[in-house]
């Protein structure tokens, strides 16, 4: 089935925004301009996730892929029930219901998410209230418990429904056998956000690695709660050191289906990118004219065609070098 228009493959869809504000504006509107034009990011997101149909992606080892509600979604079936890697939305529940169900007949018993972020983790609340044992770092645990902004979004988000913050979490590794997989999460350091971990399914060779991969197009990075561009690169090279040719990687965003070469190109563009900024940075360049400069021209036909836009995402790497 074609999925041109869903909201994982997009990333942050704003496919539905006017258009009038993107005239205005030449191109891509960022996330705060976003707002002044339409009712929030936040809200188009919710918006296209509930329209979105879940398209399913057939792995190995009973592993299935659910795309179109947020960030790329984990399923594995088996003895042990439906063990989900992130949540997706909210406003998806009948097309995740759906979804899961023709899976299997079985309930979701266990649920890891690889960071707090609302597209990975706002489905969390129906999936804990229905008996779902929730698994995450920290960090993500404490920024799904309280109001959280984050700046570049110019958003609050209010704490998650008590059933949906996670009850069972971990400071640097994690480990379950469930439906005949060996399940190893480990945590990142600052990445995206500061609670970024990694699902390796180890006998399926199988690697979620949320967030920390944008899989065609430039990724967002969460400045408010930790994220830098030094430590997407370090988990880039943490994610090629778990993996070889043969394993399966999903990523967050983008195509949900991936391997290590093409995790290498993602690695290899934030290294040059955050060269050419960091060099205009230390020439005493501001912000602005570190833009103007085009730090990102050799890589924009490949990567920049989405919403974090060379110029949103050059903003992004200034401020971390």
């Amino acid at each position: 089935m074609k999925s041109e228009h869903m909201l994982s493959r997009r990333g942050f869809c704003l496919c539905c925004m006017g258009a009038a504000g993107l005239a205005a504006t030449g191109g891509w509107l960022s996330p705060r301009e976003a707002y002044a034009e339409a009712r929030g990011l936040v809200s188009l997101i919710k918006d296209s996730a509930a329209k979105s149909v879940i398209a399913t992606h057939e792995l190995r080892n009973n592993i299935t892929i659910l795309e179109g509600s947020g960030g790329n979604v984990a399923v594995s079936g088996g003895k042990d029930g439906l063990v989900m890697v992130d949540a997706g939305i909210s406003v998806s529940r009948a097309q995740m219901t759906k979804a899961l169900s023709a899976l299997s007949p079985d309930p979701v018993t266990h649920l890891i998410n690889t960071h707090w972020h609302f597209d990975h983790a706002d489905g969390n609340a129906w999936i804990g209230a229905a008996g779902a044992k929730i698994i995450a770092h920290e960090n993500t645990r404490k920024y799904l418990s309280q109001v959280q902004r984050v700046e570049d979004w110019d958003y609050n988000f209010v704490p998650l429904e008590q059933s949906g913050v996670p009850k069972h979490v971990f400071a640097t590794e994690h480990s379950l056998k469930l439906n005949g997989q060996s399940l190893a999460m480990k945590h990142y350091g600052p990445a995206h956000t500061d609670g970024d971990i990694s699902v390796m399914f180890g006998e399926a060779d199988v690697l979620h690695v949320g967030d920390t991969y944008w899989n065609g197009i430039y990724p967002f990075i969460d400045y408010s709660t930790g994220g830098s561009i030094d430590g997407m690169i370090a988990a880039s090279e943490a994610n090629l050191a778990a993996s070889t040719s043969k394993t399966i990687i999903i990523p967050g965003h983008g195509n949900p289906v991936s391997n290590r070469a093409e995790l290498q190109d993602f690695r290899d563009m934030l290294v040059a990118i955050r060269e050419k900024v960091a060099v205009l940075k230390r020439q005493g360049r501001t912000r602005d004219e570190a833009v103007a400069a085009k730090p990102t021209a050799a890589f924009d036909a490949k990567w920049g065609n989405f919403v974090i836009d060379p110029g949103f995402f050059t903003r992004l790497v200034y401020a971390g070098v």
